[in-house]
């Protein structure tokens, strides 16, 4: 079958390879989409970032070749022996997290915590591929009415929906959602779709602004052009946001969130700080404010499928491009790096 294989920095190659078996307690998947995700542009840029550089406990793999991609839907083509619950021919997503099930977390249902924690796609042969073989534990059926595109966003909105878990958000709470990339424009439906009561979004890119707009955003503001802070000041009676999701992660992004946030409110860092930031710890302490961070998901993946089935989320805006495996880095991964105005995500059909 072909496949995109990373070999290191700035060397994946689509290749042929074998199809891969499947053993006791697996699926094996036919792929119909998989979305370009901005940790497979870490991984090609500057990896290995997520892919172990040594063996990895659970499942041996480091360094390469290993086939990227993690959000992803398609087919069951096959069921190993022991595997309950699913049949061939049925619809599927899948949520990409490998887990022991035995530590301290794992036992108390919190899986993004394991101690061994690796993912499909990183430490596991993932889904640029035309099949894919994975644990049958993370398997879920698909609704006639999700179809295939959409189902394979629903691992970044799933992220979306464990931001909104983390932060604590209530009915009613306006938020404030910094960066309008992938994650933000999710986290922005999630929230409205939890009840927010008004939701606002920084973010400097027009294009990612429109699209926030037309997905449901109150407010857009551009940093560049007006404080942000005030602005939300301003529609809040002085009070700003209860709640601001950081979903970029680095210093200008937090500095914001601390701006347009009021007393007691709660920041929840989404994005991925490459870098150290610095903490305004005064004016945190004297507002009392929180901090709370949020990484990945635990069994948000059932929530995020209800809420595509119902139109609580709509993902036609957002999916801005279809290619073949064959341009994954040409058309995917670099159009990405070099073109974010004019996208947000990109799905491969193998």
């Amino acid at each position: 079958m072909k496949a995109a294989v990373w070999y290191g920095k700035e060397d994946v190659r689509i290749e042929d390879v074998p199809v891969p078996g499947v053993g006791a307690g697996q699926v094996k998947v036919k792929i119909a989409a998989c979305g370009v995700c901005g940790s497979d542009l870490h991984e090609y840029y500057s990896g290995p970032f997520v892919i172990p550089s040594r063996p990895h406990p659970l499942t041996g793999r480091s360094c390469g070749p290993l086939i990227l991609g993690h959000e992803f839907s398609g087919e069951v083509t096959e069921v190993g022996e022991g595997v309950q619950g699913l049949a061939v021919g049925e619809r599927v997503t899948v949520n990409p997290l490998i887990y022991c099930g035995r530590c301290h977390y794992c036992l108390k249902g919190e899986h993004i915590m394991c101690t061994k924690l690796g993912t499909v796609g990183f430490a596991w042969d993932g889904a640029f591929a035309e099949h894919v073989v994975v644990p049958s534990y993370g398997v879920l059926k698909l609704p006639d009415t999700v179809t295939d595109e959409m189902g394979a966003t629903i691992e970044p909105l799933a992220v979306a929906i464990h931001a909104v878990n983390r932060s604590g958000m209530k009915t009613g709470d306006n938020v404030a959602i910094i960066g309008a990339g992938p994650i933000g424009l999710f986290v922005l439906q999630a929230c409205k779709a939890a009840g927010a009561g008004h939701v606002y979004v920084v973010e400097p890119m027009k294009a990612r602004l429109d699209t926030a707009a037309r997905t449901g955003a109150h407010a857009v503001f551009d940093p560049t052009a007006v404080d942000a802070g005030k602005e939300i000041a301003g529609l809040t009676g002085g009070l700003r946001a209860d709640i601001a999701f950081d979903c970029v992660g680095n210093q200008a992004s937090f500095d914001t969130a601390v701006k347009v946030t009021g007393r007691r409110a709660k920041i929840c860092v989404v994005g991925l700080a490459l870098k150290p930031i610095q903490v305004p710890f005064i004016r945190l302490w004297g507002h009392e404010k929180q901090i709370r961070f949020s990484s990945g998901y635990q069994d948000e993946f059932s929530t995020a499928i209800a809420y595509l089935e119902d139109g609580r989320v709509r993902v036609d805006d957002l999916i801005t491009g279809h290619i073949s495996l064959d341009d994954l880095v040409e058309h995917g991964i670099k159009e990405l790096k070099e073109h974010p105005d004019k996208h947000v995500k990109i799905l491969v059909h193998p």
